[in-house]
């Protein structure tokens, strides 16, 4: 695992590519100007959040085709796709295109679980096999398999004048090394490590205690049947610490994949330096984190849920909040995600902030152009 004095290797960031229902061309323009700015900036990668029935990217793949056309160089990713929306055949077929067309830049993230909402959704997604779609972990599986190159049929050969392959075409064989998996738990990071995926974990969290091996989770089983009142305590006792949470994550994740420590884990944190912005931006920025702060304090809801603070200030102090953070320091390649509501204009000056202030006092280096 990285030391704690080895440098920021990749600067990465994630927009979710926000758009105006009367104008979405110009919400998408948007986005490809950023792509566009970061490679001019020197970021190593621009990530695109996935969003269906809302007005974000819904297709971050044609998106990113797009993207691939008008940059050289930066690599373009996903964080994350929702595996329940697609066919995971029909998935590969478009990843291994743009793949292809972008010169082996393209760095897929997905996710498991049903689709949002999907008692209101299924109908239409899955009109007559709603019920018969597996959510899980096997989707992903699919998925995998398919673009590392595995045999999609039993039929390949020549009929008629056509000429048919047994495994997804076009095949790039760079990208099934290039997988991700969007994980906020002890079980996902696991999973993907098990089966040699690369690892994001961003802002949220599931509230669970560190992987025990074998005897010590024997061990606590037996103290907590003798002392259930401690045991009480330690559910209510104060709240549980994110970056602690999140270290757990990186290394239960690397623990369980073939390349141990060295296994790529990418951190993606809300974080807004302020070196050059307005008065009216820092203040705008401060107050996005403070309405955000509340959701820190404890986990949400009943799966547990608990999502970090923003990071908003100069470089300086942000750098110093950093590298005091228990996960951050065992990375050494982050996508910082940039908010969800703020004008293009105040993406130009993060963007610009992260990478000639933040990144550099991080021990990251710009990637120079060629």
């Amino acid at each position: 695992m990285p030391l704690e004095s080895e440098p920021l290797r990749k600067l990465g960031f994630l927009t979710i590519g926000l758009f105006d229902e009367a104008d979405p061309r110009r919400g998408h323009e948007s986005t490809l100007e950023i792509i566009e700015l970061g490679e001019r900036l020197g970021f190593d990668s621009a990530w695109v959040r996935h969003r269906h029935l809302q007005y974000g990217i819904s297709s971050p793949v044609a998106v990113l085709a797009a993207a691939s056309q008008r940059t050289r160089r930066i690599e373009l990713g996903t964080a994350v796709i929702p595996l329940g929306w697609e066919n995971p055949l029909r998935l590969a077929e478009d990843l291994a295109t743009v793949d292809i067309l972008s010169g082996g830049r393209l760095n897929p993230g997905v996710s498991v679980g049903p689709p949002t909402h999907f008692e209101q959704v299924g109908p239409a997604l899955y009109p007559d096999t709603a019920d018969a779609e597996d959510f899980g972990y096997p989707r992903v599986r699919r998925l995998l398999d398919f673009v590392r190159g595995e045999r999609a049929t039993d039929f390949s050969g020549v009929e008629g004048i056509e000429v048919f392959s047994d495994r997804v075409q076009p095949h790039s064989p760079g990208l099934g090394g290039r997988l991700w998996y969007g994980g906020a738990s002890l079980r996902s990071a696991r999973w993907a490590g098990e089966n040699g995926m690369n690892f994001l974990t961003s802002s949220v969290v599931k509230a669970e205690e560190p992987e025990k091996d074998a005897e010590s989770a024997k061990a606590a089983k037996a103290a907590e049947s003798e002392n259930p009142a401690a045991a009480e305590a330690a559910v209510t006792g104060p709240a549980p610490d994110f970056a602690d949470i999140q270290l757990s994550h990186i290394r239960t994740f690397r623990a369980h994949h073939p390349d141990g420590d060295r296994a790529r884990v990418s951190q993606g944190l809300v974080v807004i330096p302020t070196d050059s912005a307005t008065p009216a931006q820092r203040a705008r920025y401060e107050e996005y984190a403070r309405k955000r702060l509340p959701r820190t304090t404890a986990p949400q809801g009943p799966a547990r849920m608990l999502f970090s603070p923003d990071f908003v200030g100069p470089s300086a102090q942000l750098a110093e909040r950093l590298h005091a953070h228990a996960a951050f320091r065992e990375i050494d390649e982050v996508a910082f995600a940039l908010p969800f509501t703020f004008a293009h204009e105040d993406y130009v000056q993060i963007l610009t902030d992260l990478a000639g202030a933040l990144g550099p006092a991080l021990g990251w280096r710009p990637v120079q152009s060629s």
